[in-house]
């Protein structure tokens, strides 16, 4: 007999969404559209130039050190969540939430020196409410503070690891993406998996694991083109990075459906319960059908997914509201 095969961390995340869409309740593909989309996304894609898709989502592009501006990346994507508190925190006029959060991090660094791995560690959750510039008096805004001082307390844990340094983490990937990924899994707010339930044909619940991994993967897409795009060689691995952003799209877009009582319920602005089926099935469908795009345009999933997401903050988007969920995975 040979050796099973366990699949890689990128093989469960597709293998199990396309499972969860298999089985899905709450939300629909139109693949007639999901077609039509493929032929109008990859005219627009290949008539911009090439720059506009490899451009990071990190916007930072200050002169720094790799062992810094590593630093910065690791930091920003370890509190990369909390988008299910952005309708409630203070955020600039003209940014979204997570933008803001990003900006606040930036400011700090650039003010204060370098985030490393003993600065990571001492951040208290008061830190936090003072670099993210959010009200301790509201305890919801206090409860995603203390979020994120355990995000970064934890990472700067997990560099302590690699010798408190970046670069030793990126050097222990050894040019894989999906191994930088496996690693940042040690972190409790990276294992970013949960049990899908569902009725089977005879009625009898039934439950696989949906794997999504969202911010272990961004991480290391982020760092690839924050560091000139020649880190890894293994990037056509990565999925799309499932949050609540790019199924929008996909939604709006005709790609997807949403059942009426859940489209009812986030147009009245209800929370989700991480790890509800139709939580599940929404984040699921974004890798599923991202996937399917990748395969009938060539493009990789990574490059499509930041251009379906910078598609997002258009307000033909940004209009309608999509769901939202108060989770430590996006």
């Amino acid at each position: 007999m040979g050796v099973e095969q366990v699949p890689s961390l990128t093989e469960l995340v597709r293998e199990s969404c396309a499972a969860v869409m298999d089985r899905a309740a709450f939300v629909t593909i139109d693949h007639q559209r999901l077609h039509q989309f493929a032929v109008e996304l990859q005219s627009q894609i290949e008539s911009q130039p090439s720059s506009c898709i490899a451009t990071s989502r990190l916007q930072d592009q200050a002169p720094k050190n790799v062992e810094r501006r590593a630093l910065l990346v690791f930091s920003l994507d370890a509190i990369n969540f909390g988008s299910g508190y952005h309708d409630i925190v203070d955020k600039y006029r003209d940014l979204s939430g997570a933008q803001t959060m990003a900006h606040h991090l930036r400011t700090f660094e650039q003010s204060s020196g370098p985030l490393t791995a003993t600065r990571l560690g001492s951040l208290t959750d008061q830190d936090c409410s003072t670099i993210f510039q959010q009200p301790r008096s509201d305890p919801d805004l206090w409860e995603l503070m203390e979020l994120f001082g355990q995000a970064l307390r934890a990472l700067g844990a997990w560099l302590d690891s690699y010798g408190s340094s970046a670069a030793s983490a990126l050097a222990a990937a050894d040019g894989s993406a999906e191994r930088l990924a496996q690693n940042l899994l040690a972190m409790p707010f990276y294992q970013d998996s949960s049990p899908y339930w569902h009725q089977g044909h005879q009625k009898s619940v039934r439950s696989l694991r949906a794997h999504f991994y969202k911010r272990a993967q961004i991480t290391a897409a982020d760092l690839d083109r924050e560091l000139g795009g020649s880190v890894f060689n293994d990037l056509d691995r990565l999925t799309a990075f499932a949050d609540n952003l790019v199924p929008h799209v996909l939604k709006i877009e005709g790609i997807l459906r949403f059942d009426h009582e859940l489209e009812d319920s986030i147009c009245r602005g209800e929370l989700l319960e991480p790890g509800s089926a139709p939580e599940i099935e929404i984040r699921a469908s974004g890798v599923h059908v991202v996937e399917r795009l990748s395969s009938l345009t060539g493009i990789r999933a990574m490059d499509l997914d930041l251009a379906l997401w910078k598609r997002g903050g258009a307000q033909r988007y940004k209009s309608v509201p999509r769901h939202r969920s108060r989770s430590v995975y996006y």
